[in-house]
């Protein structure tokens, strides 16, 4: 969730649908039951389709990089489980209107307010969106997310528990969320600290941005298809007969083999995959710290410089985060996500986060504490105690 996405999640919206193709037109058929439920702007800010024996969702909020609010997670949780059980739903395929965004992330700007007033949006944001992110990992039938576009946050809980990502060289994949008092929810607890070596670790702290082929590279992605064949894709893909996964495995494979855009790239942290395995394995976030500094070279400097800047009660999350999510299931792990989140919610550096980044602007955020010393261990074990009746239930 970049600062620009960020700050876009409170834009209202009122865009209109995108067209669909004369091939989709002969065939649409419009769940009704849901659509008699929605609200006017609710249809508009998330659309349904079934294509066949494909269901279609198309996050809709193009103008605000497609992100993700309450009522959107409202209508995409009983329009997956009704697929589901759907005899006649073989597929869901996920995807962002406009030309810009997947989803940029979660309507952060909504969830500060709330916080701040009290109000149970800044529960309820959280609760529904990791329950909406556990249907995806769980989900029996082939689940395709084209991630074709900023993919960050929200967007990435939508999309990296899916059985299928598809990225595209127009993908931005980051999680930089300790930049705005945070950490990287949506259960990346549970699949950053499974990329390979200290990888994930590296992305949860600094919010590193990957872009296009190298998002596959590292297996956020599972696919990489050029942008110009996501049209033809997805056609194909709800042309499929009762699709097994192998099967939707296959296609996605065949359009990967035909797409030779950046393949001779080399991946963007290659020459540095072997200092962050050394530099970000630690005991601690001050270890790193150390051990950045002494290295001296470039690349750890600026690493120095990035952390820097960070909230230090959000790396701190954020490691123990990755620490104990290497050993859990993702159901575990959103669990002691959403204790996070409501930590987060009583403290200080969300909220001022927020403001820095996104309100005012000045990029100078006033941490407390200020500094990483000033993080007691205590402090950060209360942030992982059981909310009792109010814990996630999955």
């Amino acid at each position: 969730m970049t600062s620009s996405s960020r700050a876009s999640r409170g834009d209202r919206q009122g865009e209109t649908k995108p067209s669909r193709t004369s091939a989709e037109s002969s065939h649409v058929i419009n769940n009704l039951d849901l659509c008699a439920q929605m609200s006017t702007k609710a249809g508009s800010e998330v659309l349904f389709e079934k294509v066949g024996n494909a269901g279609v969702i198309t996050l809709n909020r193009p103008k605000a990089l497609n992100a993700l609010n309450l009522t959107m997670i409202r209508h995409i949780y009983p329009q997956l489980k009704n697929w589901d059980k759907d005899s006649e739903t073989d597929l869901v395929i996920i995807k962002g209107a406009g030309e810009k965004a997947f989803c940029a992330g979660g309507d952060i700007r909504a969830v500060t307010e709330a916080g701040k007033a009290g109000d149970s949006l800044a529960q309820d944001f959280f609760r529904e969106e990791y329950i909406l992110n556990n249907t995806i990992g769980t989900y029996q039938k082939p689940y395709v997310a084209l991630i074709d576009g900023i993919t960050m946050g929200g967007g990435v809980g939508l999309s990296v528990h899916g059985r299928f990502r598809v990225a595209t060289e127009k993908t931005l994949f980051a999680m930089p969320e300790t930049g705005i008092g945070l950490f990287p929810d949506v259960g990346g607890g549970y699949f950053l600290p499974r990329l390979q070596g200290k990888l994930g670790l590296f992305l949860a702290l600094t919010g590193f941005r990957l872009k296009g082929r190298d998002i596959q590279r590292v297996g956020v992605a599972t696919h990489f298809v050029q942008s110009d064949k996501i049209v033809s894709l997805e056609k194909d893909l709800i042309d499929l007969k009762s699709p097994s996964n192998s099967d939707v495995a296959q296609l996605l494979d065949s359009y990967q083999e035909q797409s030779s855009l950046d393949a001779e790239k080399p991946f963007v942290l290659q020459e540095q995959t072997e200092a962050i395995d050394r530099l970000f394995s630690a005991g601690s976030v001050e270890e790193i710290m150390e051990n950045l500094k002494r290295d001296g070279s470039a690349f750890a400097l600026k690493q120095t410089e990035t952390l820097a800047k960070m909230s230090p009660t959000s790396l701190k999350l954020t490691f123990r985060q990755i620490q104990e999510g290497a050993r859990m299931s993702l159901q575990e792990v959103l669990v002691m996500e959403y204790r996070l989140s409501q930590a987060c919610m009583r403290g200080h550096d969300f909220y001022e986060g927020v403001r820095a980044v996104l309100i005012d602007k000045d990029q100078s955020p006033k941490w407390k504490p200020s500094t990483l010393s000033g993080v007691s261990e205590q402090a950060i074990e209360e942030c992982f105690s059981s909310l009792g009746e109010r814990d996630l239930k999955l």
